[in-house]
Formats: C-alpha cells, structure tokens, sequence
C-alpha cells in the first residue's frame, strides 16, 4: 500500500496532499475494475465439495474462534459441537450481511451530494458495489446452511435504517464506525485462515473473497479519514475523539458477540458468555489486539489525547497502536 500513499507529483504545492489523495481513489478504483469477485461467478454453488451437510465435523469450530477454544466448548459431544458450529458460522455471517448493507446505504447517502469530478464518487461505488457482491454471497450461505439465525441483536435492527444517515452529516464518524465493523471481522477472517484448519471449503473461498476485497475497503477508510482529519474544528475533533472508542467497543459487540436468540439457540451458558465476552484474561487480550490499527488511526488523526484515551481505557479496548496495517498481533505484543 505504500506506493498508494506516496505523492507522484514533484511540485512542492499546497495542493499536493490532495493530489496524492485524489491518485489514490483511482488507483483503488482501478483496481476494484481488474481484480474484484462476483458472488455467483466465483463461487461454484453447484459444487459437490461446497454442499452444506449439518452433519460434517468441518463445522466444529476452529481454537482460533473465542468460543471454540473455551473449555464448554470442547466438552460437548461431537454432534453439539457440529451444531453449535454450523449456526455460529451462519449467524456471524448474517451479522456481516446486515452491516454491509448500512455500508453500502450509507456510502450512497455520502456519494449523493458529491461534485462532479470528485473521484470519491467512483470509488464509493464500486466499494457499494463490491459490498452488494458479499450481501448475496453471505445470503446465499445462510440460506444453504438452513439454519434460522436473526443476526444482530433486537438494538442493531432497529437502529439499522438510521445509522446510515450519519455518513450525510457526520461521514468522519461514520467512516470510523464501518472500521469498527470491518476491522474485527478482518481480523477474526485472517486469524481463522491463517491457523489453517480443516475448514468447510465453501467457508474458506467465502472467507477469502471477502478478506481479498475488504484490504482495499479498509485502505480507502484510513485514508478517508487521514486526509478528512484536518479539516476537523477543535471542537469537533474532541467530541470525535470521545465518541470513537464506544462506537468502536458498540459495533464490535454486535459483529462478535452472539444476540440473546443466537445464544439461546446455541445453548451458551452465562457464565460461558462472561468467560469469553470479555471477563477473562485471554478474551480481553483478544478484545484490545482487535483495534491495535484503529489506534494508530486515531493517534495520526488526532483523536488521541488525556480525556479520550481514558475512555478507550474503560471500553477495555486500549493498548499499544499498530506499527504498521495489519501488523500481527503477537508482533504488536
């Protein structure tokens, strides 16, 4: 991403930043036009290897999901595990359907009222674009996996319809609150490909798809919000600074942790749920690892100071920033 980043115009003028920025949208543009995924083209649905058995032990989870790799868990017979497997993977994936399509409203409600000429309005676009390619691949999962799940909570439903109309007024905390969706979900994707289980193989190229794209969704908001962050008044860079770790610690939740219904039709019990979300040592470490690049984004936006770095202490999601994007966090530890 650094050749992205780095100015390709010599002249030493004030508009250089934008210029730079401006490069950058076309170039994620262009390569949204050479390199993106079709949710019915690239994924053969009709795949015997891809069928979707209830019965399959490659839907027990992996040790790299929090949940999976709790005692409760690994206790239960062979048969419990599939189960509980195959609906957590099912309900997530719902989750991530319902936040992409506040993305993609709310990236229409942004690009309504651009100029003409600004290159944002492409790219926003094609990012809707991309995004309506994972609703329908995430759909087409769910409704194979014959499972009933709701997704997010009764709250996250509700305020659905609304959340979008922040990206109108308020698009620089909007643009932090689609990283409070995607980041932990990147996160969780790459951890669960990286560990290199015996995955469901219709699983693992939805996965794969969606990180191979969500890169270039999560490039765009970073720099979104590095070139945006100056033009912020005092007083709104403030306000901003305390608002961003509890959208941050909000969204999370809804994206990983299971709704009432899902943890009733999972059979969890509370003490369970408390141990994995967040009480206990390894889940907080967990918890903190998942915004080590949001903090480095709100350390070079400026929305780091005494007051906000209290609240990211209590939203219990503080700790050293990235180095760089998508730096390990067993390097960041």
């Amino acid at each position: 991403m650094t050749a992205l980043t780095e100015p390709t115009h010599s002249e030493p003028t004030h508009s250089e930043p934008t210029q730079s920025y401006d490069e950058t949208l076309r170039t994620l543009s262009e390569a949204s036009v050479h390199q993106h995924f079709d949710a019915f083209l690239d994924i053969d649905w009709d795949n015997p290897d891809y069928a979707i058995d209830p019965h399959d032990p490659r839907w027990v989870l992996p040790k790299a999901d929090v949940l999976g790799r709790t005692e409760w868990y690994q206790s239960l017979p062979q048969a419990e595990q599939i189960r509980i497997g195959l609906y957590r993977q099912a309900n997530v994936t719902k989750v991530g359907l319902q936040f992409e399509q506040i993305l993609i409203a709310g990236l229409m409600n942004y690009a309504f009222n651009l100029p003409n000429g600004n290159p944002e309005f492409r790219y926003s676009t094609h990012e809707a674009t991309e995004e309506c390619h994972h609703t329908q691949m995430f759909q087409e999962f769910v409704n194979r996996s014959g499972q009933d799940v709701k997704g997010g909570t009764l709250l996250f439903r509700i305020l659905a319809p609304i959340l979008p109309i922040a990206a109108k007024f308020v698009p620089f905390g909007f643009f932090y609150g689609v990283l409070a969706g995607e980041e932990p979900i990147d996160h969780v994707q790459k951890s669960i490909l990286r560990a290199g289980n015996d995955m469901h193989p219709l699983l693992q190229r939805i996965m794969q798809i969606h990180v191979a794209e969500e890169a270039r969704h999560i490039g765009f908001a970073h720099q979104f919000l590095e070139h945006n962050a100056p033009k912020l008044r005092r007083a709104e860079r403030f306000v901003l600074s305390l608002l961003v770790p509890v959208i941050m610690r909000w969204l999370c939740n809804e994206i990983l942790v299971p709704s009432k219904r899902a943890r009733r039709d999972m059979g969890i019990p509370d003490e369970v749920m408390k141990q994995v979300y967040w009480d206990s040592p390894e889940s907080q470490k967990f918890l903190r690892d998942l915004f080590g690049d949001v903090r480095m984004l709100a350390e070079s936006t400026g929305l780091m100071n005494p007051a906000s770095r209290r609240v990211w202490r209590a939203m219990k999601i503080d700790g050293r920033a990235s180095r760089f994007r998508s730096e390990p966090s067993s390097a960041a530890a």
